[in-house]
């Protein structure tokens, strides 16, 4: 089991007790968890299969084609379309769709009418549908997943490489200091959005290109701040007497600077996840971003611009990311104002 020293309880009872950010923190696990689970909830595939007596799982199992269903076809399963077959025939066989029905790639074109068409709940479509006749939110939900991921993601890299570059500048001071400073002064130059620009001009990026070339220019921001607390909490009393006591430079960075710094940590990492969605939204608005179909609010953003009249596709993607946004920054200033080690700090 995991053990934790009173003080960090102090910290998370403070934390629990700031009711704003406590549950901006529930809400907002929560809907990671839901995106988690999305195929569960918005899928195309059904989730469970009565046919003569068998029980199917399509959702995360193979393709299962039409024939194996008594289907005329071989390809995969038309789980709404079976599903009406069952209802038709009555009978034993059934099936359970999603709560929303549509995959976010799939089109849902209507014979004598062109999308997008407004919220439907008969037919799934809760939100409506895009310009190009997919479910919007279906692509919300799964649009969320890949921008949450790519932030979270892009922030574990970047600070990991950011914090030990940063502490290193501070504690080792000197040519090292000098000559890392001078290297990130000189990469920090070249703009992040330029090079995009060219590497989309070439080839559209996938997330994991969006996400490597989001690294590279990511790290330098906790870079300056880690140097500025190393290089000030190296100066204190507490890191004498552990150098005097025989304590390695390892040990002093992480088990006594690093905690005292950790603040600062915490403070940047809810500015860093609304800044990674907030440029992945903006690149794909723009048409820098991930390459067509993937689910992106950015492009939601560019159709709703495009098509005022489809009021349902920009006010749904404006609504989700406003309440993103200020689900992160309300954690983010609750985990601040509790886990700030100078909060009980008496100078004499």
């Amino acid at each position: 089991m995991i053990s934790l020293n009173p003080q960090t309880l102090k910290k998370i009872k403070r934390f629990k007790s700031i009711k704003r950010g406590y549950y901006s923190f529930l809400l907002l696990m929560f809907m990671i968890f839901l995106a988690l689970i999305a195929e569960l909830l918005v899928n195309n595939k059904a989730l469970i299969v009565k046919y003569d007596g068998a029980l199917y799982f399509p959702t995360y199992a193979d393709v299962i084609p039409g024939e194996q269903f008594g289907l005329p076809y071989r390809w995969e399963t038309n789980y709404r379309e079976l599903q009406a077959k069952f209802d038709a025939e009555g009978g034993d066989n059934w099936v359970l769709m999603p709560l929303v029905p549509w995959n976010p790639y799939e089109q849902d074109y209507k014979e004598g009418s062109f999308p997008p068409y407004p919220p439907n709940a008969e037919e799934g479509h809760f939100l409506g549908t895009d310009t190009n006749a997919r479910d919007v939110l279906a692509r919300i939900v799964y649009g969320f997943r890949i921008a949450i991921a790519f932030a979270f993601f892009s922030m574990a890299i970047c600070f990991s490489f950011g914090v030990a570059i940063g502490c290193a500048m501070g504690y080792l001071g000197g040519k090292f200091d000098l000559f890392v400073q001078r290297g990130i002064e000189i990469w920090s130059l070249v703009p992040f959005l330029y090079i995009i620009m060219i590497v989309s001009s070439i080839v559209k990026p996938g997330l994991a290109a969006l996400t490597f070339l989001f690294i590279l220019f990511g790290w330098m921001g906790i870079t300056w701040y880690m140097r500025s607390l190393t290089y000030k909490e190296k100066a204190r009393e507490y890191v004498t007497a552990a150098r005097a006591l025989g304590a390695t430079d390892a040990r002093i960075i992480f088990n006594h600077i690093l905690p005292n710094t950790m603040v600062m940590i915490v403070t940047l990492a809810p500015f860093f996840v609304v800044t990674a969605i907030s440029i992945l939204t903006a690149l794909d608005y723009l048409g820098f971003g991930l390459r067509p179909p993937t689910p992106s609010w950015g492009e939601l953003l560019l159709q709703g611009r495009t098509r005022l009249d489809a009021i349902w596709i920009v006010s749904s993607v404006v609504t989700a990311i406003v309440v993103v946004l200020t689900l992160v920054q309300f954690v983010g200033e609750a985990i601040r104002e509790a886990f700030d080690p100078k909060r009980y700090t008496q100078y004499r």
